[in-house]
């Protein structure tokens, strides 16, 4: 788990501090907890409530790929707060990486689309003696996501902001019982930029696009567009079962991505899977099984938002091969990759059933053709 803390620095290493407009932010935030699981229906209780604190960098376009962003902003957040019952879920604390991706900037108002990843612990996971009607959270560390819609409403260096976002944790069934928690929120925030950086065309006033000053880029980017890549993917985890306090099983998973980035945001893949579960040994136990009756194949695409080196991936896919079917015949993967070299990419995600988190994912993969600036 502590691996997905990768995603919070790789947020951080979206930017070097050079033309950057920094500033901070605090939001409150109100909810409720969703009962995605009929047998989570016991657990709300009360309004989820929670208090964010954000250091905020708003890159300036000195960088190919953040021009065609439109200037987004990058950054982290504290995460302080409940998350709909304090007597059994406890309260929750987390640290998150995000990124603001403008949708509508006009003089003063900006729209934006969120998505982040981190870290967040509990002091009240499942326990069978103290806490035993937890059947959301079984680990007091997990995954923590966000992704929002937010919009801002500015005045010179500062800013209200309005914000509705799904905040999700989760531990990617390392340790059961993962139900996993959905939290909708709506926020307020206030957020201010500090005076005298070198990116702020109009003193932290949040100006128009035309009014832009944004410098060329010095350096091309890293990754090539319009050119299809062959990958191949490694992925190994462990997952843990049903009933609680069993083993933990490992899990074997491998690619072959085709892969094409149409423009500096956006790209495709399509992807030939390979999935080996253990815990699938232990399904239906009175049926005996080999390696080869519990291998899964199937078949996904994805969408891909880059920057530069480093990639948010959203796809799906159904099983082509899947003898027992215990999961449904469609999978869910978000995650991101990172290119370390030309040729080499580190892989973290998260791989689900609808709402039912299947393993968290950790891998290398290896692109047989070479990235040309």
């Amino acid at each position: 788990m502590k691996k997905s803390g990768l995603l919070f620095y790789i947020c951080i290493l979206l930017s070097k501090f050079t033309f950057a407009q920094l500033g901070f932010e605090i939001r409150q935030k109100v909810g409720f907890l969703a009962a995605h699981h009929a047998g989570m229906a016991h657990i709300p209780k009360q309004l989820a409530v929670a208090t964010e604190l954000s250091y905020l960098k708003r890159l300036s376009g000195d960088r190919v790929w953040q021009k065609s962003y439109r200037q987004p902003v990058v950054g982290s957040t504290l995460f302080i707060g409940s998350v709909g019952n304090n007597d059994i879920l406890g309260h929750y604390v987390g640290v998150y990486g995000f990124a603001e991706l403008p949708i509508i900037k006009y003089k003063k108002y900006r729209m934006d689309w969120k998505f982040s990843t981190g870290l967040g612990y509990t002091n009240k996971p499942y326990d069978p003696v103290t806490n035993p009607k937890n059947v959301a959270i079984g680990s007091h560390l997990n995954a923590l996501m966000c992704f929002a819609l937010k919009q801002t409403f500015g005045f010179r260096n500062s800013g209200i902001t309005l914000a509705m976002d799904m905040t999700h944790f989760s531990n990617g069934a390392f340790k059961v019982p993962n139900r996993g928690i959905n939290l909708p929120y709506l926020s307020l925030g206030f957020q201010h930029y500090f005076q005298g950086n070198s990116s702020s065309t109009h003193k932290g006033d949040f100006e128009k696009d035309a009014a832009y000053r944004l410098k060329p880029d010095p350096k091309p980017n890293f990754l090539t567009y319009q050119q299809w890549q062959l990958s191949l993917n490694g992925i190994f985890t462990c997952k843990e079962t049903m009933p609680i306090g069993g083993k933990k099983y490992p899990v074997y998973a491998g690619s072959i991505s085709l892969r094409r980035y149409g423009s500096q945001k956006s790209g495709v893949e399509v992807n030939l899977d390979v999935f080996s579960k253990q815990a699938l040994m232990n399904y239906e136990p009175m049926v005996s099984k080999t390696q080869l009756d519990i291998l899964q194949l199937g078949i996904s695409a994805a969408y891909i938002l880059p920057f530069d080196r480093f990639n948010f991936v959203f796809g799906s896919g159904f099983y082509i091969r899947d003898l027992y079917r215990a999961d449904g015949p469609m999978y869910i993967r978000l995650g991101c990759r990172y290119y370390l070299t030309k040729n080499i990419s580190a892989v973290f995600g998260l791989k689900t059933h609808y709402a039912k988190a299947d393993y968290l994912e950790f891998g290398l993969s290896y692109h047989l053709i070479k990235l040309k600036k």
